[in-house]
């Protein structure tokens, strides 16, 4: 047999490894929570392009959740912002607010379904506002430590999910759309709140009754020991990842997406990830292969 039909083989053998599991997603909604440096590399994007159209194709509903924090603070330096944050979240006064949305919704939101087009699906952009999807509230003002001075910080418009109201996507998944949405909550009096995308993605696989939730990152996983790539833990249960959070292994930016994770399994979403976005294909790589990548916290 020769080299170029065994490398034909490869290929078959590679589909028949990852039939099971289009078999038994078929039908099924993931949640897919896009950041970090898959939204910067071109190569990236367009092979997670690829990706959640394929998933369509072969039956799954794709759900994309998208943030943006980089763009959003670049632009807030070029007008001489500061940025801030608190256990993760961006401080978000009304000037703040503004750029947020204008970043999230009215370039990131568009970039991405255009893209999407391009690679053969057919995507539609929508936040919060659209129907009602998110209805928040204003988070509350925040008790922290700063060297040992308890401080009180307002997050200003930073939004607490108060609801869900899936039906424009349940509409259009069934009519073969892939549904992308910005981080942006609406309260009932109908301002734009900002909340964190990572939440925005648990709460909509929790809503959806999603298969899984699946949150693209800039590090492997989840370490035992931060920057240690070979700590890393390959499953978690949901109670040793709060214990994490509480002991200080689980920080920063990580927190917002355990947090979502422990939430989709609190409300039965069936499994979480977290996966390194800066892998070509990591989301086929976590669905379709025996050995999986990054974290599965369960």
């Amino acid at each position: 047999m020769d080299e170029a039909m065994q490398k034909l083989i490869g290929k078959a053998e590679i589909l028949i490894e990852a039939l099971p599991y289009i078999r038994e997603f078929a039908g099924k909604t993931f949640v897919i929570k896009y950041g970090g440096q898959a939204m910067v590399s071109e190569e990236l994007k367009n092979s997670v392009a690829q990706d959640i159209v394929l998933l369509k194709y072969i039956g799954i509903n794709p759900i994309l959740v998208h943030g943006g924090g980089q763009e959003i603070t670049l632009l807030m330096e070029r007008l001489g912002k500061k940025a801030s944050f608190v256990d993760g979240l961006r401080v978000t006064d009304r000037e703040t607010m503004e750029l947020v949305e204008m970043v999230l919704v009215g370039k990131i939101n568009k970039e991405i379904v255009a893209l999407l087009n391009r690679h053969g699906g057919k995507a539609v952009g929508l936040s919060g506002k659209d129907s009602n999807l998110m209805l928040a509230v204003k988070r509350p003002p925040k008790n922290i430590s700063v060297d040992g001075v308890e401080k009180t910080i307002d997050l200003g418009y930073v939004g607490d999910i108060l609801s869900i109201n899936p039906a424009v996507i349940h509409t259009l998944s069934s009519q073969n759309y892939i549904p992308v949405i910005s981080s942006i909550g609406v309260s009932e009096e109908g301002e734009g709140l900002n909340i964190n995308a990572d939440h925005v993605a648990g709460e909509l696989a929790a809503a959806l009754n999603a298969e899984k939730l699946i949150i693209l990152t800039d590090v492997e996983g989840i370490m035992k020991k931060q920057g240690d790539s070979t700590t890393l833990i390959s499953s978690l249960k949901r109670q040793e990842a709060r214990q994490m959070i509480i002991s200080g292994e689980i920080s920063s930016g990580m927190i917002p997406k355990v947090e979502a994770c422990v939430g989709a399994l609190n409300s039965n979403v069936k499994r979480t990830h977290i996966i390194d976005g800066r892998i070509n294909h990591s989301l086929l790589l976590e669905i379709f292969t025996d050995q999986g990548i990054g974290t599965m916290v369960i």
